[in-house]
């Protein structure tokens, strides 16, 4: 079975930026063009930059790297 696009869908902007994370689990918001470095992978969100942005928010609650953290746990 194959979807159908609903209007709105279709009618959406394209994708003007996009999420990157890295290993410790640091993000950035990206323009959709801009190539990911060494290190960086692609995290499961596009759209506006304020969009970006919301969801960063929403899955970034604390900024410190993921080693410290873990560090801080462990001591």
């Amino acid at each position: 079975m194959t979807s159908v696009p609903t209007p709105e869908a279709a009618s959406a902007p394209a994708p003007t930026h996009r999420v990157l994370v890295n290993d410790e689990e640091q993000y950035a918001i990206v323009p959709v063009h801009f190539e990911a470095p060494a290190g960086w992978r692609e995290a499961p969100c596009a759209g506006d930059a304020e969009a970006c942005e919301r969801w960063v928010d929403a899955h970034w609650p604390d900024i410190r790297p993921r080693s410290v953290r873990e560090a801080i746990r462990r001591s």
